[in-house]
């Protein structure tokens, strides 16, 4: 059953295959017969897998989370093979990498420079992210119809990140729909109002596609600096806004739900957070004397906050030059992310705001021990099971953090560099260090230490326990 559910995903993304191909075709590059090609190959294997009749369509939870964690390796297999074929010169792992840089939204490239990359790669990696950014599950469910009943909340659940999984439908088909349609419609917006910039429609396709997502995927060398506008920083500063909240308040506001959408204490600490960091940044900026003209204090330090916040990963020109204060502000927006539900990584605020409540009630414990106090959310109580899977998830989040920096040290990175950038695609934001270059370029790290950060991509994507659960004892028993 597993392997029919694998021949749909594969015959969507060879459909996906078809957008990138055509820009070939316009832009008339030789490699578009190769993209064919790479679309034929994925169309052939997934109409074989579909042609299977399994004798069991029951899916319950073990199946779902295997399913949800070999579908981000297998696509990503298949995801490559552009990569591979058309005039990018990378090997296997390369290009491994950087498909599941794209589905994961990390944003960590190992490509040394845009130019020459055809435009049918370029967008093809932005394809990538928009895709992986709301879940390539998430996107199945809401376009084939068998996962509506064969097990689709399984699946739902053990993608779509989050404390809580709200839906807005009764089935969770149209929850699916809903949630890809308001998507689609920003990404849409982000699009047309790039567009009417210096960066023209291809550029404006490319950075709405990996806005909206919160990815981070460049398509020139020099990113935004290439056209220095404010206008342009200003509209991505407001969609990674907007990729960084629950899709189900995003949702929620787009259908005039607007009271109820600002009631959410999360979004309103989350926006709080954003301001907090931006005064930070922008103090940072006056006491180094980074402050020249009147974006060095305005929209800069706000652009920044927004992007590693939402980890999109994209960086001011100048921001390591801004002191060691906005290094650490960088480390710890890094970690703590946008919210649960959105297309950021990080460990999601939610959960901090839940550890802050938790220790501050286990202090007034100390004075009180008699006391009942409960963890409470928007103005209800946290259930103990959701505050235990919470404690663990932040645990377990430093923790393989921990052991990804030591592996990669092992294998030869500089100390600094092998923890900066565990956290970096744990979190899923795909900012370099020292050996990989301020700007994300991974293509020094060693292949055996690319393995080790592809791993913690998909880790770090699907929350930890949907991939770690798979090398537990008690997962594979009945």
């Amino acid at each position: 059953m597993l392997l029919r559910v694998f021949g749909w995903l594969l015959l969507v993304e060879a459909g996906i295959m078809i957008i990138p191909a055509a820009f070939g075709i316009y832009y008339k590059e030789g490699n578009v017969v190769n993209f064919i090609m790479a679309m034929g190959i994925t169309a052939g294997v997934g109409f074989i897998l579909m042609s299977i009749r399994p004798s069991s369509r029951e899916m319950g939870k073990r199946e779902a989370i295997l399913l949800t964690a070999l579908t981000w390796i297998v696509l990503s297999l298949f995801g490559m093979l552009p990569f591979i074929f058309c005039r990018t010169h990378l090997g296997i792992t390369d290009a491994f990498f950087e498909t599941m840089s794209g589905f994961t939204t990390t944003g960590a490239t190992v490509l040394n420079s845009y130019e020459g990359i055809p435009h049918s790669i370029l967008i093809w990696r932005c394809l990538l992210q928009w895709i992986g950014g709301l879940g390539i599950l998430l996107f199945t469910i809401a376009i084939v119809p068998m996962l509506n009943y064969q097990g689709g909340m399984q699946l739902f659940n053990a993608e779509v990140t989050g404390l809580t999984h709200d839906k807005i439908r009764p089935r969770i088909g149209s929850t699916s729909k809903d949630l890809w349609l308001v998507y689609t419609i920003f990404t849409v917006i982000a699009i047309v109002l790039l567009s009417f910039s210096k960066m023209g429609g291809f550029n404006a396709i490319c950075y709405g596609l990996s806005t909206m997502s919160t990815g981070g995927f460049a398509s020139h060398d020099f990113s935004l600096d290439e056209w220095d506008s404010l206008y342009i920083k200003g509209v991505i500063t407001i969609f990674m806004f907007i990729g960084s909240v629950n899709f189900t308040l995003v949702f929620r506001g787009a259908t005039g739900q607007l009271k109820q959408v600002w009631k959410n204490e999360v979004l309103r600490i989350f926006v709080a957070t954003i301001f907090v960091c931006y005064a930070l940044l922008t103090i940072n900026v006056i006491i180094t004397g980074h402050a020249f003209e009147l974006e060095d204090v305005t929209i800069d330090p706000l652009f920044q906050a927004v992007s590693l916040l939402s980890s999109t990963g994209l960086t001011e020109a100048d921001f390591f030059d801004w002191g060691p204060i906005a290094f650490v502000l960088l480390i710890l927006m890094m970690g703590v992310g946008g919210c649960a539900g959105s297309t950021t990584g990080g460990a999601k605020i939610d959960r901090v705001i839940v550890l802050y409540k938790f220790l501050k009630n286990e202090f007034y414990r100390l004075m009180h021990p008699n006391s009942v106090k409960t963890v409470t959310m928007n103005g209800k109580g946290t259930p103990v099971p959701v505050l235990q899977k919470t404690l663990a998830f932040l645990f377990l989040y430093l923790l393989v953090i921990l052991i990804g920096g030591v592996i990669l040290s092992i294998i030869g990175l500089p100390l600094s560099d092998s923890f900066f950038c565990s956290l970096s695609v744990t979190s899923n934001t795909g900012v370099g260090t020292d050996i990989t270059g301020f700007n994300g370029n991974y293509a020094l790290v060693p292949d055996a230490a690319k393995w080790v950060l592809t791993s913690l991509m998909l880790i770090g994507r699907l929350e930890l326990f949907t991939i770690l659960i798979l090398f537990t004892r008690s997962f594979w028993k009945k």
